[in-house]
């Protein structure tokens, strides 16, 4: 005889240990480590608390998120969490943290015509940091520019726009309100590059003035380091910059600057090289600049 067969209910699936609840005090830190993100000359070398706060970033997972959350919330990019860079952030363009290119030279008392000189100094400091990609890509590069190397690597980029305008029978000399990039770079071109006022300091509308605005702008963001004062002063790069610089890699104002086949050398200085045959590319005003419109 058959023995019955006893039917018993499947064994219930263990559930799932619910994961830590979030804590104010969690909300709190992260809240901390985003606040250090925005003071970029803090180095996390030199604050235990900040140091505490990104080694737990990089190992808890969820505190990682709860950090990111809090960025977006404030309209912050985090571009790279770690030890050399701290809690690095750029502002979107929706952002409370964005800057703007008018108030940047309402800074500097710019007018119109003088905003996109300003606009035009920052993007060619940062093809002058990092001129080749591999030196955008290697995290132990250091960039080194100077007021006077930038002022002449925009200057030789004016003679070749025009070598260029001149190549294919383009107006060379177009209104000083017109608009663009490249016609920034002829207004460039027209402006004393020093002057000095009667106690010998820069004119702040001449372009080493407004190259050292920018330059200034940029060490006070944490961005570099000043390093001396030969060539009208003379800084290097911070991993801060390089990951800003990386982020805006892709504009076409910065792909057009490198494609004039200026290369810059470390030193600061420039050398004006052939360009490679390639096709040109469309620029458009305001393309590519380190701020919002």
């Amino acid at each position: 005889m058959t023995e019955p067969v006893e039917w018993s209910e499947p064994e219930a699936a263990a559930a799932p240990a619910p994961s830590a609840a979030v804590t104010p005090a969690d909300a709190a830190d992260a809240a901390r480590l985003v606040a250090f993100g925005l003071q970029p000359k803090l180095q996390p070398a030199r604050d235990q608390e900040y140091a505490e706060l990104l080694r737990r970033y990089r190992e808890d997972a969820p505190f990682a998120r709860l950090a990111d959350a809090v960025a977006a919330g404030l309209g912050l990019v985090v571009l790279e969490v770690s030890p050399r860079a701290g809690m690095a952030v750029t502002a979107a363009e929706d952002s409370v943290f964005a800057v703007r290119m008018g108030d940047y030279a309402r800074r500097t008392s710019a007018d119109g015509t003088d905003r996109f000189l300003h606009g035009l100094a920052h993007l060619a400091v940062a093809a002058m940091a990092f001129p080749r990609p591999e030196d955008l890509a290697d995290d132990g590069y250091i960039g080194r520019v100077s007021v006077n190397g930038v002022d002449a690597f925009v200057r030789q980029a004016c003679r070749r726009l025009e070598e260029r305008a001149e190549e294919t029978g383009e107006n060379t000399d177009p209104a000083t309100d017109a608009p663009g990039l490249e016609a920034a770079w002829r207004i460039w071109a027209r402006r004393s590059s020093a002057g000095a006022t009667k106690d010998a300091r820069r004119l702040a509308g001449s372009t080493t003035g407004i190259v050292g605005k920018a330059l200034a702008f940029l060490t006070d963001s944490g961005f570099l380091q000043r390093t001396g004062d030969d060539a009208g002063g003379t800084y290097r790069t911070t991993a801060r910059y390089q990951l800003q610089v990386r982020d805006m890699a892709g504009s076409a104002a910065l792909a057009e600057l490198l494609e004039l086949g200026i290369v810059p050398v470390t030193d600061g200085t420039a050398t004006l090289l052939p360009a490679q045959d390639t096709e040109d590319l469309e620029l458009v005003a305001d393309a590519g600049l380190p701020f919002h419109s």
